[in-house]
């Protein structure tokens, strides 16, 4: 019996703090155990054999077990090899981290680096289960620690804070005190209940929906990052997620690939990565043995390799940039500054009223102005017995309870979250979704829109757009031919040829190289491709487009030379292709590609083409009076030829206004300077991320509303200091998507225009609800004010008026909501920072049809028992059904602001008609059918028929009004005065 598992079997040193795994310790355990059971046969069968007087029987083999000999304490550390249990994870992160190769030699170079971590160059990992465990205990795991999620109860102590909900909740409380005090138990509670179910309908309702919101944007965050790689493990290639990978893993990575965590250069061929989302620079950086550090999240753009993982999840570049993000959710948006603003001053009218009514009908009370239901005075000094002097103090408090109620739009926050939330949820059937409520309508108010270039007004795939053959442009672009026209047909080269020696691009030469070898004799080929200036200055003759050779002088030169700039002046990436024959009769290899005297075959033209329909969203923006700021990390020219393609310059009118300026030209300008400039630069070439934060703070400091599109690490600063980040779903980094407001899922910037259109439309319907909102509020308040000073009593109940502002509002902030967006919303102006959530034009409708309910009202207050001949409490279910269904009808007056047609579109929307059909069925209900409930009594067809029709009039009273115009400096001086 022979274990031969010496690897497994090891006894570490438990003084110097090493673990002994449990798979090492069941070995050691079997091994004893097949000793002492190997001891016993061998001494009973002795002792078999001796009683017999027989010879010993050697049936029984030797039992041999190799175990690794434990770790010799007089040994020194110099002269065993160090492994990873023993080393420090941040000293492996620092030093790739910062690109250190003083840290590098210390450690003897990356092959000793590779020992340390006990892996193979060749085989990797051993892939054992206990291996893995153990690596994610020394060194981690290859996860980012997300923020932590906020629990429901967290969604629900905010929605709570609101400050509506703040006076409301102080309303119940004296109204329940009030009502128990003035009618018991039993009906007591009915008003002060009724808040607090409002209260609590609006709280669930709102931290239910936030709450939901961000669960999905972690959901779709956990699935965008979870991508595949391929790393090595016990000698064999295999795909695993990237939350799998563990230090010392040997990863294979190739063109388009994400490098998964920070790590070293093994070997590979023209290995070249994209550091923009860490760094911002745009150059590709050469991975090779002299630049071996490699930093997560940045992506190959070209060739291949391996590289050794040493750092995984928090210890790596792109995890420390992680965790110093620090979402600051505190920032009001411009909408929600201007709905605290109208709600501090609803607040302050309402209680401002409240303590006016209690102080007049205290006073009418103290002074004996007020008569009970038998008409005797209810108060006479003395005489007065002191429990109904307190019983009337209650009525008092409880009717200038009341007017609180009136006046607080309960409704609102609950109104302006259904409507978020609807408008967000067919948002993402456009390809955008809303990681925030409020960014929905944020996105309405935007005056400046930052995006970057690559991946979002272009499609991040370079194409070859020009080939010239000699002195001549070829016709087929197509790469194929370009090839074969330039002598360099690939399955010919394969089948023919041997790669003898290669040279990578070189930052400085510009170019890249390679020696061939013909295989039926000793020609030499030898081919560069580079920067096309730099290879033609090589070059001593050319082919011409009928492939005679030709000598290369310096009349051709400079025309060739010509060629490149004008090709340079339309924003293609030139690429020269030069080559040289030499035949060696004694087949030796050069040490060194040849550089001169090449031959010059041709030149290719690459561009990134912008992406379709993005000319029209820059004009969409461009209409409705939003202005593009172009910002990228590309040449200056290069930056303003897109931009002219795109439609963000107009060639023949910005071009020489400081329209186009260098990153670092912005930077080194004064506060003053920037500040003066800002709004005349439409391109910012060469720039860097602090560049990009620095004009986000000019602009917001200028008074815009800035959205910023943004994909890279880079770009996090910015897209937090915005007032809209946009981050790219596709090319955008985990980073980026954190710190933005709106992912946009396709990466284009037609989508970017959508999300625009959609928060007009959210701004839009909110302010059509707050228009009928307001009309509902104003109205009942004015009532219930002058029936409280006159009468001492109020028409409407807090129940009623509940019933009107939560229920009834709800409904409506939901039929307003489904609006879609309309091209109209593209003709305005954008509404900005400084302008009044509430225009003129919406005061003009506003006081018209309040107006118009508090005269009628206040006539059936007053006279309805007269004309309808009907007792106390009918004539007050006359006023509340009235006051309902004027409020019924002039839902369809707020479907439109400035349109005299409200009709418009209204088939279109069923959920509108739907709505309208449920309120009033809901009506119908509380009227006739909860009439203790409601205070209401049964009314008949007649006087039905009657309330109907007085509330239809506010259709045509609406359509008059709409004919008063609102002239432009009207709402300037408003907009300049409120502001």
């Amino acid at each position: 019996m022979r274990l031969r598992r010496p690897a497994e079997i090891a006894i570490y040193d438990q003084e110097a703090g090493w673990s002994v795994p449990k798979t090492h310790r069941r070995r050691w355990r079997l091994a004893f155990t097949v000793i002492n059971f190997t001891t016993a046969l061998t001494s009973i069968s002795k002792k078999l054999v001796l009683d017999k007087k027989g010879p010993v029987l050697r049936s029984l083999s030797c039992v041999a077990i190799e175990v690794q000999p434990p770790i010799d304490e007089a040994i020194s550390s110099a002269d065993q090899p160090a492994t990873f249990l023993n080393a420090d994870p941040n000293t492996f992160a620092e030093m790739v981290r910062d690109k250190n190769f003083v840290s590098l030699s210390q450690f003897g170079g990356v092959k000793e680096i590779v020992l340390i971590l006990r892996t193979d160059v060749k085989d990797g990992v051993n892939g054992s289960e206990a291996d893995l465990i153990q690596r994610k205990n020394v060194f981690g795991i290859n996860k980012f620690p997300k923020p932590r999620a906020k629990r429901f109860l967290s969604f629900l102590l905010e929605a709570f804070k609101d400050k509506i909900i703040l006076i409301l909740v102080a309303c119940a409380v004296l109204s329940l005190a009030f009502g128990i005090k003035q009618h018991g138990w039993k009906d007591g509670w009915y008003d002060g209940g009724s808040i607090i179910v409002a209260v609590f309908l609006v709280v669930i309702v709102s931290a239910v929906t936030n709450f939901r919101q961000s669960r999905q944007f972690q959901k779709l965050s956990e699935k965008s990052s979870d991508i595949t790689v391929e790393v090595v493990r016990d000698g064999r290639r295999r795909p695993i997620s990237i939350f799998e990978v563990v230090v010392g893993d040997i990863v294979y990575l190739k063109i388009g690939g994400q490098i998964p965590a920070d790590g070293l250069f093994l070997e590979g061929h023209s290995l070249k990565v994209d550091e923009s989302s860490m760094t911002g620079e745009s150059d590709h950086i050469e991975i090779n043995e002299r630049t071996p550090f490699m930093l997560s999240g940045t992506k190959v753009t070209d060739g291949f390799g391996f590289m050794l993982v040493t750092s995984v999840g928090m210890n790596t570049a792109w995890g420390q940039m992680m965790s110093s993000i620090n979402r600051d959710l505190n920032e009001e948006t411009p909408l929600q500054a201007r709905l605290n603003k109208l709600s501090s001053y609803i607040g302050k009218v309402g209680l401002s009223v409240a303590a006016l009514v209690l102080l007049v009908l205290l006073v009418r009370y103290f002074t004996g102005n007020t008569k009970d239901d038998m008409g005797k005075r209810e108060f006479n000094g003395s005489q007065t017995d002191s429990g109904d002097i307190m019983n009337s103090v209650v009525g008092i408090v409880a009717a200038a309870v009341t007017i609180v109620v009136v006046a607080i739009p309960e409704g609102l926050p609950l109104a302006v979250t259904l409507t978020l939330a609807y408008s967000m949820k067919r948002m993402m059937t456009d390809h955008a979704m809303a990681r925030k409520l409020s960014a929905c309508e944020t996105m309405g108010s935007a005056t400046i829109i930052c995006t970057d270039k690559t991946g979002t007004l272009t499609l991040n795939e370079m194409k070859v757009t020009e080939v010239w053959l000699g002195k001549e442009v070829n016709d087929d672009t197509s790469l194929d031919m370009a090839m074969l026209d330039l002598g360099m047909n690939m399955e010919e080269v394969k089948q023919n040829y041997e790669t003898i020696r290669v040279e990578a691009f070189n930052s400085e030469k510009k170019r890249s190289g390679v020696l061939m070898k013909r295989k039926s004799d000793n020609t030499m080929h030898t081919h560069w491709k580079g920067a096309a200036e730099m290879v033609l200055a090589l070059c001593s003759s050319f082919y011409d487009r009928a492939g005679m050779l030709k000598a290369l002088d310096e009349e051709e030169r400079l025309l060739f030379e010509i060629i490149i700039k004008n090709m340079a002046a339309k924003s293609l990436r030139c690429i020269a292709f030069a080559h040289k024959e030499r035949v060696d009769e004694r087949g030796e290899v050069p040490k060194n590609l040849e550089e001169n005297g090449l031959t010059f075959l041709g030149l290719v033209g690459l561009k990134d083409p912008c992406r379709p329909g993005v000319k029209t969203a820059v004009e969409s923006c461009k209409a409705a009076g939003v202005h593009i700021k172009m910002i990228t990390g590309d040449n200056v020219h290069t930056a303003r030829a897109i931009a002219i393609e795109c439609g963000i310059l107009n060639p023949d009118g910005n071009l020489n206004n400081e329209a186009v300026i260098e990153g670092v030209q912005f930077r080194n300008y004064s506060p003053e300077e920037r500040m003066e400039k800002i709004n005349r630069i439409h391109v910012m070439a060469r720039s860097s991320p602090f560049d990009k934060l620095l004009m986000v703070q000019c602009l917001k400091r200028k008074g815009h509303v800035v959205a910023v599109t943004g994909d890279g690490t880079n770009d996090a600063p910015a897209l937090k200091e915005a007032d809209i980040g946009l981050s790219m779903g596709i090319q955008g980094t985990e980073v980026a998507k954190e710190s933005s407001d709106i992912v946009i899922l396709d990466d284009n910037f037609t989508s970017v225009v959508t999300v625009l259109r959609w928060g007009r439309c959210v701004y839009n319907n909110i302010q059509k609800f707050l228009q009928f909102q307001l009309t509902v509020n104003a109205a009942a308040l004015v009532i219930n004010f002058v029936a409280a000073v006159s009468s001492g009593k109020v028409p409407l109940t807090t129940v009623q008026l509940l019933w009107v502002n939560l229920i009834m509002d709800t409904l409506a902030a939901l039929a307003l909501a489904t609006d879609k967006p309309t091209n109209d919303l593209m003709a305005k102006p954008p509404v900005g920072r400084s302008e009044p959530l509430i225009t003129l034009i919406m005061w003009r409708n506003l006081i018209a049809q309040a107006l118009y309910q508090v005269i009628i009202l206040l006539v059936l207050q007053f006279k309805g028992r007269s004309i309808f001949g009907v007792d106390e409490k009918v004539k007050s279910t006359l006023i509340f059904n009235t006051f309902v269904l004027c409020q019924v009808f002039n839902e369809f007056n707020s479907r439109k602001l400035e349109k005299k047609n409200i009709f418009l579109g209204l088939l279109n929307n069923k959920l509108f008609l739907a709505i309208i059909g449920i309120t009033i069925v809901l009506q119908l209900v509380m009227v006739e059918f909860l009439r203790r409930f409601a205070s209401t009594e049964r009314l008949d067809w007649g006087q039905w028929g009657a309330c109907i029709g007085i509330a239809a009039l506010s259709w045509p009273i609406g359509w008059l009004i709409k004919c008063i115009p609102v002239s432009g400096k009207q709402l300037a001086y408003h907009s300049a005065s409120t502001s």
